[in-house]
């Protein structure tokens, strides 16, 4: 298929969705709760985060050579540098499990080495400023503490096992931009991207809605007008090129588990969830972290539903491992995190972050 065939049926699939009416969510069969979520991700994450995060996405694959990457986030860099960075670096962006892909292909394919980058790819949407400041509010701040320390030491567990476990071999390099052959100064490149960066920062503020739109076509027409004003067109067109292949890759795949995630809500056994997770035992934590491991949780969902588990009786241990396991994996996460590493990787990326996050929720739970 074209890439014009490509781009008009994916645009059409959206526009279907996004204008879809919305079912009532409690009398909904599982095929229509599987089109309601469709909506709602349509409505609420594509334009707003998803689609900025291809954007950086394509960007980080035109003007950020493979040396740049390699020296800070290489298995050869040293580990304290790349995973000091790849934990944290993500805790500015207000990402789901879903918008964090395009970031972490981005990375992944220019060459990052696989611990440092599985460990950004858990950090993105488990430490999101925005998440954290609702997880403290709502949940307390011991929950919400727990969930910031668990989060960073998880995922640096979870790269450090990943580089044990697959013991892949990168280069070294120096750090430099790439514009193509056209000199572009730094500090231009260096705005071009945080202007970027800003459109997802600004989404996940908690401001009026008036201002935070106002600022977001601020900082889209900004990126417009560096790529119009500063660059050459082939620079332009490589970057909308490469953003475009990174779209074409992962939307389907996330449309297809955002169904599917969709569609088995109405199956799950609540009842029986909430009586197994109502004290703090392997069996509890365990069966916490799977559930929030294949669920998609819209960002910043996952607080006020485990408000409503933990009103019924769900212990603090297994509500810490959903808050650890819901943001960083989902139905729709591991289907395309299976097209970036491959089977036996991504197979290997959910026991482990299912087995940490058990771990964390009953340590928390034994001492709290």
């Amino acid at each position: 298929m074209k890439d014009r065939d490509s781009f008009l049926l994916i645009l059409a699939v959206f526009l279907a969705v996004y204008f879809m009416p919305i079912e009532s969510q409690t009398s909904s069969t599982p095929i229509l709760s599987g089109f309601n979520l469709l909506h709602e991700y349509a409505v609420q994450h594509v334009l707003t985060c998803l689609v900025p995060a291809f954007f950086i996405a394509g960007a980080i694959s035109v003007f950020v050579r493979k040396e740049a990457i390699l020296k800070y986030l290489a298995q050869t860099s040293k580990k304290y540098i790349s995973y000091s960075i790849a934990s944290v670096s993500g805790s500015v962006l207000a990402v789901c499990s879903c918008t964090i892909l395009p970031l972490f292909a981005g990375i992944r394919t220019k060459g990052a080495g696989l611990g440092p980058a599985t460990t950004f790819l858990f950090s993105g949407p488990a430490i999101n400023i925005a998440a954290m400041f609702l997880t403290i509010g709502v949940l307390g701040i011991e929950i919400g503490l727990a969930r910031i320390i668990s989060a960073i030491i998880l995922s640096i567990l979870v790269g450090l096992s990943m580089e044990a476990v697959f013991r892949e071999r990168a280069g070294e390099g120096e750090l430099f931009f790439q514009t193509g052959g056209v000199s572009i100064p730094r500090h231009i490149i260096l705005v071009f991207f945080l202007s970027m960066v800003a459109v997802l920062i600004v989404n996940g503020l908690q401001i009026n809605q008036q201002i935070k739109y106002r600022l977001m076509t601020f900082f889209i027409i900004l990126t417009g007008s560096i790529a119009l004003a500063k660059f050459d067109r082939h620079v332009t067109r490589d970057w909308l090129l490469e953003t475009w292949n990174f779209a074409k890759m992962l939307i389907p795949y996330l449309f297809i588990g955002v169904f599917i995630a969709g569609f088995l809500m109405p199956l799950l056994p609540q009842k029986l969830v909430e009586e197994v997770v109502g004290s703090n035992t392997v069996t509890g934590n365990l069966i916490a972290s799977i559930f929030g491991a294949f669920i998609y949780f819209s960002t910043l969902t996952e607080v006020p539903i485990l408000q409503v588990f933990i009103a019924k009786g769900m212990a603090k241990g297994p509500a810490l491992a959903l808050l650890l396991a819901g943001p960083s994996l989902s139905l729709p996460n591991i289907l395309v995190v299976r097209r970036v590493l491959g089977s036996k990787k991504t197979a290997a990326y959910v026991t482990l972050v299912v087995i940490y996050s058990t771990l964390a929720g009953l340590i928390f739970g034994s001492i709290i």
